[in-house]
C-alpha cells in the first residue's frame, strides 16, 4: 500500500469539497494515486449534485459584469440558503456566470426555455433542407436541432474559463462542493448600440 500524506488528504479535501475522512478513504481506495482519487471524488460529488437538482432554490444573488463600458450582463443565480449565497465561492460563481453571459451572448438558460414556435420553425427549416436517409431522418434532425441551439443555450455552452466543460458541468461541480442546488433563474445582456 502506498504512503498517504496529510498534505495529500488536505489537498484532495480542498479540491473536492469533501470531508477529511472521505478524502482519506478515497486515497486509500485509489492506493495513493491522487488523480484517481480526485476523479472518484468528483464522480461521487456530481452524482450527489444531480440528486440535489430537484431541491427548491429561493435564496441567491443578482450580479452584473460590465466589459469596457460597452457591454454587460446581469444575472440572477439561486441557491437553497442565504448562508451559501453569502460565501465568496458563490459570489465568484455568480460573477463568472455574468461574465459568461456577457461574453457568449446566450438567449436561453436551458433547452426547456426555447419557445416551441422557435423550435418548430428551426425543425421546419431543417426538414426542408434535409438530404439524408429517410430511415435516419428523425434522429439526424434531432441532432441538428440540438446543435443549432447549442451556442444559444447558456447551460450547453463551453464554460469560458475552462472549455473542457459546459456551464452546466461547472454549476454541477459547484453543487457538489456547496451541497446545495444551484440554478440560474434569469439573465439580461446589454450591448452599446444594439437593441433586441
Amino acid at each position: 500500500m502506498a504512503e498517504i500524506s496529510v498534505e495529500q488528504i488536505k489537498k484532495l479535501k480542498e479540491l473536492s469539497g469533501a470531508g477529511l475522512t472521505d478524502a482519506k478513504k478515497a486515497l486509500v481506495e485509489a492506493d495513493g494515486d491522487f488523480d484517481k482519487a480526485l476523479e472518484a471524488m468528483r464522480k461521487k460529488g456530481l452524482t450527489k449534485a444531480e440528486k440535489r437538482g430537484d431541491r427548491e432554490t429561493r435564496e441567491g444573488l443578482v450580479d452584473a459584469y460590465i466589459h469596457d463600458g460597452r457591454l454587460g450582463a446581469i444575472v440572477e443565480v439561486n441557491c437553497e440558503t442565504s448562508f451559501v449565497a453569502k460565501t465568496d465561492e458563490f459570489k465568484t460563481l455568480v460573477h463568472q456566470i455574468a461574465m459568461q453571459v456577457a461574453s457568449m451572448s446566450p438567449l436561453y438558460v436551458s433547452e426547456a426555455d426555447i419557445p416551441e414556435d422557435v423550435k418548430a420553425a428551426k425543425i421546419k427549416e431543417l426538414e426542408e433542407n434535409f438530404k439524408g436517409p429517410e430511415n435516419m431522418k428523425e434522429k439526424i434532425l434531432e441532432g441538428q436541432v440540438k446543435k443549432a441551439f447549442s451556442d444559444k443555450v447558456l447551460m450547453n455552452q463551453p464554460y469560458i474559463l475552462d472549455d473542457s466543460k459546459t456551464v452546466e458541468q461547472f454549476i454541477k461541480e459547484a453543487i457538489a462542493k456547496t451541497g446545495e442546488n444551484i440554478t440560474v433563474r434569469q439573465f439580461k445582456r446589454i450591448e452599446l448600440g444594439v437593441t433586441e
